[in-house]
């Protein structure tokens, strides 16, 4: 058996600072981000006819794991959509801690753009933390990737969503950092349906408890209600 190196070809510009928040599968929320393309791959040539694709699949490292560097094999793992208790086959799973750190996922395609000397591929749909190393894209092919009638075991339905509620005094620091254009419309927009997927871990229950989560270039703190989630803090992070 031998190794295998695959080369970055590009980095993740994403408002999902941590792991925290960030949506189980991608297409759940429809937050804007790009891949800044590393040299040699920057060139708008390798990018010719790719307008014609809507979606694009996205192959990534999971470059974030604390024991990524684990020796022995873990043929289990603990899904959080099953409540983070029971184990299945890691194979069964799309779980991070897998032999090979890698992620596959499907992204809607916005425009590549040259900004400056950088190349940026602008998606939507994107579940991948901010700095992912992208080891490659490939366009999305609808007739032969769309398997309407396949099953999807534990996963065969899209996660329920709760109502966002602003509280009173976040809802007032909301307006002040719009009005000072510190954060956009777009990006409140993106927050709501992140937090709509209730991003605390499945097995936590504590509606008395305060969640905290860094979202681009702010700081949320929310409780979780049995239909509703209650923004209590809010807060410009510090540049």
């Amino acid at each position: 058996m031998t190794d295998l190196t695959l080369p970055i070809i590009g980095i993740m510009k994403s408002p999902y600072k941590e792991k925290f928040g960030i949506p189980r599968q991608p297409n759940l929320v429809q937050v804007e981000s790009y891949i800044d393309m590393l040299e040699p791959y920057n060139d708008l040539l390798a990018f010719e006819g790719i307008e014609a694709f809507s979606h694009l699949w996205l192959l990534w490292q999971f470059h974030d794991n604390k024991n990524q560097q684990q020796t022995k094999f873990r043929a289990q793992v603990r899904p959080p959509r099953l409540g983070g208790n029971q184990k299945i086959g890691v194979f069964a799973t799309r779980s991070m801690y897998r032999p090979s750190p890698v992620g596959l996922s499907v992204v809607q395609l916005k425009q590549v753009k040259k900004v400056g000397k950088a190349v940026r591929v602008y998606v939507t749909g994107s579940d991948l933390l901010d700095g992912t190393p992208i080891l490659d894209i490939k366009p999305y092919i609808q007739y032969s990737d769309a398997v309407m009638e396949a099953q999807s075991g534990y996963a065969q339905d899209e996660p329920e969503r709760k109502q966002v509620v602003w509280t009173e005094q976040p809802a007032v620091q909301k307006q002040q950092l719009l009005q000072q254009h510190k954060i956009s419309a777009q990006m409140l927009g993106e927050l709501e349906q992140v937090l709509s997927l209730d991003p605390r871990p499945a097995y936590q229950e504590d509606e008395t408890r305060l969640y905290k989560m860094h979202f681009a270039n702010i700081d949320v703190g929310f409780l979780v209600q049995p239909d509703q989630v209650l923004i209590q803090m809010l807060a410009l992070k510090p540049a």
